[in-house]
Formats: C-alpha cells, sequence, structure tokens
C-alpha cells in the first residue's frame, strides 16, 4: 500500500516518531510540529494513476451515455483520467462481480441502479451482495422511462396500446435492456395495474434494443429515457408515454402513464457510484466531492438535461439510505410481479 492508505497506523507512527524527538531534543519539538502537519495522511488522497469506470453495458445505452458526460469533468475534478471501461453481461451483474473484486484503492469505480441493485439479486442468485459487497459513492442521476413504438405499429397512445394487447395476450413483445432491468420492472408494473399480457425481450443493453427498434425487429421498448429522446425527435420511433409522475421536460408533449388513465402509476431510474467495499473512507470522500462538483456543473446538467436526465448529486451516506429504501419499495413488488430470471 502507499503512505496515501496506511491511516490511522500513519498519524500513530507520527506520533511515535514526535515523542521520541521530544523525550531527545526537547527544544527541537517546535520544528517538529510543523513537520509533523506537512506529512500525509488519509485525508490528502490524491489519485496518481486513471481511474477505471466500469459500466455494465455497451456503448449506445443510457448507463454509457451519463458515464461519458460524466467522464471527462469527473477527470479534471480528480487530477486524472477518468476512462469507461463496457462490461456487459447479465443485465450489469458481470460489471458489479468485477467491481466487487477489484483492489479497494479508488482507482475502480462502478455504476449501479435499480436493476443491478435491487431487481436482480430478488429474482436470481448473484455473486455479490448488493450492501455488504460495495461502498455508496453517491447518487448520481435519475430518469424516467419511456415507452417506444416502431412508426408502424397502429398505436399512438398508450390506451391504443394497451388495447391492442388485450386483443392477443403475450403477443405485443417489449424489449428492455435485460431481465431485472428498469424497463422490465415497469413493464411488470404496466401488465399488474392493467391487467394485460406481454412479453418482453431482454437485451444486453439500451443500445441494442433501440436499434432492433428503430429496424422494426421488435415493435415496442420500454426505455430509459435518454436512449429514446434523439429517435424519437428524428421520427424514427414513436413515444407514446413517461413512467414518471411528471412529463419529462425534454419531450413535454409525450403524457405520462397516470395521465393516460393508470392513476398512481411511477416508475423512475436511477443511477449511483460505487466502490469495492473496503475503499478507505478518505477516499470515498475525495470521489464524492469529484462527482458532486461535476454533476453541479452547468454544462453537465445541461448535457443531461438534453437527454432527460435530472442530475441529482448526494453524500455517500444519503446514497446509501436511498438504496436501502428503494429495496423496501420494489422488492414486495418484484415478488408480487414474479419477475424471474
Amino acid at each position: 500500500m502507499g503512505k496515501s492508505y496506511q491511516g490511522s497506523r500513519s498519524v500513530s507512527l507520527k506520533l511515535t516518531w514526535l515523542g521520541a524527538l521530544f523525550r531527545s531534543h526537547p527544544s527541537k519539538l517546535f520544528v517538529a510540529f510543523f513537520v509533523f502537519l506537512s506529512l500525509p495522511t488519509w485525508g490528502e488522497w490524491t489519485p496518481n494513476k486513471s481511474i477505471r469506470f466500469i459500466v455494465g453495458n455497451p456503448p449506445g445505452g443510457a448507463t454509457d451515455l451519463v458515464a461519458r458526460i460524466l467522464q471527462q469533468r469527473l477527470g479534471q475534478e480528480l487530477g486524472k483520467s477518468v476512462i469507461v471501461d463496457n462490461r456487459a453481461g447479465a443485465n450489469g451483474l458481470i460489471s458489479l462481480e468485477i467491481l466487487k473484486n477489484a483492489e479497494p484503492d479508488g482507482y475502480t469505480v462502478g455504476l449501479g441502479h435499480i436493476g443491478i441493485l435491487l431487481v436482480s439479486p430478488t429474482i436470481q442468485k448473484v455473486p455479490f451482495d448488493s450492501i455488504r459487497d460495495f461502498v455508496p459513492i453517491g447518487l448520481m442521476v435519475s430518469m424516467q422511462n419511456i415507452i417506444l413504438t416502431h412508426p408502424d405499429i397502429p398505436v399512438k397512445n398508450l390506451t391504443e396500446y394497451i388495447a391492442l394487447a388485450r386483443t392477443k395476450p403475450r403477443a405485443m413483445q417489449y424489449a428492455t435492456s435485460g431481465i431485472g432491468s428498469p424497463g422490465h420492472l415497469a413493464g411488470a408494473l404496466l401488465e399488474m395495474m392493467t391487467g394485460i399480457e406481454l412479453t418482453m425481450v431482454p437485451y444486453k443493453g439500451g443500445g441494442p434494443a433501440i436499434t432492433d427498434l428503430m429496424a422494426g425487429h421488435i415493435p415496442s421498448f420500454f426505455a430509459v429515457i435518454s436512449t429514446g429522446v434523439p429517435h424519437v425527435k428524428s421520427g424514427k420511433v414513436r413515444a407514446i408515454a413517461v413512467t414518471s409522475q411528471q412529463r419529462a421536460e425534454t419531450l413535454p408533449e409525450v403524457p405520462t402513464i397516470a395521465e393516460s388513465g393508470i392513476k398512481g402509476y411511477s416508475a423512475i431510474n436511477w443511477y449511483g457510484l460505487h466502490a469495492p467495499a473496503k475503499t478507505p473512507a478518505a477516499v470515498v470522500t475525495k470521489l464524492n466531492k469529484a462527482l458532486t462538483t461535476t454533476l453541479n456543473t452547468s454544462e453537465v446538467i445541461e448535457q443531461l438535461k438534453q437527454r432527460g436526465i435530472v442530475s441529482t448529486p448526494s453524500s455517500s451516506e444519503a446514497y446509501g439510505q436511498f438504496i436501502v429504501s428503494e429495496q423496501k419499495k420494489w422488492i414486495p413488488l418484484i415478488k408480487q410481479a414474479k419477475i424471474h430470471e
């Protein structure tokens, strides 16, 4: 370990050194005091190499987009480059296993969201514990999900979508970025609240899913809003509803699911930053400070806003509490909806 990680042992050695110096040379204590203050401690951690930012989805989806929007400015705040490392597969579970096994030294961080931290551990065996194996650095962003359809599908709103789905139970397919993903959760909630039966088709990320939607290979997609915005604006796909309780600023003409007649419906998505367990507290504090500054930067806020994403920085402690509250909210619903691997 480098001297930045010696922690309390470092402080103890300094005090021992000072005591020995005072006993042998009392007159030099004044000078030694200032030398003591100048010696490095945990609180002075500064990265001396690049930071690896693991994202559990391929390029083109919302997770990758957020990571790349933050990448440059976060690197500036830390004084070292931040490298996005896409590790797609198993709806992000592979990425969290890699993060779990990384050195807890601040040089590897990873993106977490409701799908891999809450849903997947509830519906299948996963190689990590969402709380025990990771340190929450801070909440990053929140966003709506959005229901997209191919222009050739004869529906222009959610009411027509539901009516069409009722004619042939399970015939209507919808893409998601994977089993247990936020889109899957949003779709399952819609089925439960309306009584319709859909067929979920999992992809390895939002990028491949939106590509297949535009090509007409699948009729609909429950997507994170940032994935759909540019394609909705270009007319390549149609947006019929957003899953939050408020309309999206970037697509104000698209109604909410609640406005479309499903009262009380709400399913938002969020992303946060994590480090491996046992990462020193001062390192987490440094990373949180850099992340918070980045998320409060006007250009970052604007870039996110253009894609329907809201910057939502928080402390490490608040993010940890938020994850626990989300578990209490969603896990009973996941079990009731019988979402499974």
